[in-house]
C-alpha cells in the first residue's frame, strides 16, 4: 500500500487566470513561481510549491499532489495499483520542482500525483497579502463518499480522523487531524481549499487583508469541533470557498489512538467518533451561514 507522507500541492483550473494570480499573491500572499501562457505555479513565502492554476472553461479542482517516501519504486507502485485496477504512468518533470511523478486518478476522476523529491520553488521572502505557511487541505464534494474513503484509505494509506454524522469525513496521512475531507452530495466538485497560518493574530492579519479588498468573511472566525483549528472561510474569485485556520489537532502517535491533548477538547481523551450532525457542536464562534455545508453562495462572495 501506498503511505501518502503529506500534501504537496493542489491544481485548480480557472476561467481567469490573471484574476486567479492576482487573487491568490495580493491576498493569499503566495509568490509567483513561474507563468506559462496557459498556467501557473505558486509557492508560499516559506518557497514551497502549493497551488497550481490551469486556464479552463470552467473553475475546477483537478489535481492533487502528494510526497511518499524517499526512494519508493515507481514501478513497484505502478504494478500494485494495476492489481487494484488502477492504471498509472510516469511522468516526468510535472510540475516545477519535481522531476518525476506517478499520476492516477481516484474514483472522482481528481488526478494524484505521487513524488518523492522536490525542491523550493523560490527563495524565502517577505509577501503581500496574508503569507500562509502552507496549503493544508483541500475538500471536495463527492457522489459516493463510502467508495472514495475506501479508496483513499486502501490505495494511499490514510486514515479516518473523525466523521460528522454520514455526510463528512476527515481524513489524514500524518499527524494533522485532516488533508483531505469528502462531503456526500450529488457530484463531484470543490468545497474549499485551505491554507495554514502561524497562530490567531496571523488570521486577524489575513482578515485584515480580504477587508481591504472587499472581500467579506463567510463564516468565522470560529474554533470548529472536529479538529478543534481556529478557521475564518471566505470566497476567490473563482467561487471556491477559501479557509484560513491554525492550531489543527495532532495525533502524534498512530498506535495509541488519541489526539494531542489540548484544553478545549470535551472528550479526554480525545479520539476519532462521528460527530453527531445538525447540530452546533464548535467550541465558539457564530454558526455556518446557511448552505455553507452545500456550497452555497450564502457564505459570502467576492465583490471585486
Amino acid at each position: 500500500m501506498i503511505q501518502a507522507q503529506r500534501l504537496g500541492h493542489a491544481t485548480f483550473e480557472t476561467p481567469d487566470l490573471q484574476k486567479s494570480i492576482n487573487y491568490f499573491t495580493a491576498v493569499t500572499g503566495l509568490t509567483l513561481a513561474d507563468r506559462g501562457a496557459n498556467s501557473a505555479h505558486l509557492g508560499t513565502k516559506l518557497g514551497q510549491l502549493a497551488v497550481s492554476l490551469v486556464a479552463s472553461s470552467r473553475a475546477h479542482g483537478s489535481r492533487l499532489s502528494f510526497e511518499i517516501a524517499p526512494g519508493s519504486d515507481f514501478a513497484a507502485i505502478a504494478k500494485s495499483l494495476a492489481a487494484e485496477g488502477v492504471r498509472s504512468e510516469i511522468r516526468t518533470d510535472p510540475f516545477p520542482g519535481s522531476p518525476k511523478a506517478l499520476v492516477f486518478t481516484d474514483p472522482t476522476g481528481t488526478a494524484i500525483e505521487l513524488f518523492t523529491q522536490w525542491d523550493f520553488v523560490s527563495a524565502a521572502q517577505n509577501v503581500a497579502g496574508t503569507g500562509p505557511l502552507k496549503i493544508g487541505h483541500v475538500a471536495f464534494f463527492v457522489a459516493d463518499i463510502e467508495r472514495v474513503v475506501a479508496f483513499y484509505e486502501s490505495v494511499l494509506g490514510f486514515r479516518v480522523s473523525d466523521w460528522i454524522g454520514d455526510r463528512f469525513v476527515f481524513m489524514r496521512c500524518n499527524p494533522d487531524h485532516h488533508t483531505v475531507n469528502f462531503f456526500r452530495s450529488d457530484a463531484t466538485r470543490v468545497h474549499h481549499m485551505a491554507f495554514e497560518l502561524k497562530d490567531f493574530a496571523h488570521i486577524q492579519q489575513g482578515c485584515e487583508t480580504l477587508a481591504l479588498h472587499r472581500i467579506p468573511l463567510g463564516w468565522g472566525p470560529v474554533r470548529q469541533g472536529a479538529g478543534h483549528n481556529i478557521a475564518a472561510y471566505h470566497r476567490n474569485p473563482d467561487d471556491h470557498v477559501v479557509e484560513y485556520f491554525c492550531e489543527l489537532d495532532q495525533m502524534k502517535n498512530e498506535a495509541l489512538g488519541y489526539f494531542e491533548p489540548r484544553p478545549w477538547h470535551t472528550d479526554r481523551p480525545q479520539r476519532p467518533k462521528v460527530w453527531p450532525a445538525g447540530e452546533w457542536v464548535d467550541g465558539w464562534g457564530t454558526p455556518p451561514a446557511p448552505g455553507f455545508g452545500r456550497g452555497e453562495r450564502a457564505l459570502g462572495a467576492v465583490k471585486t
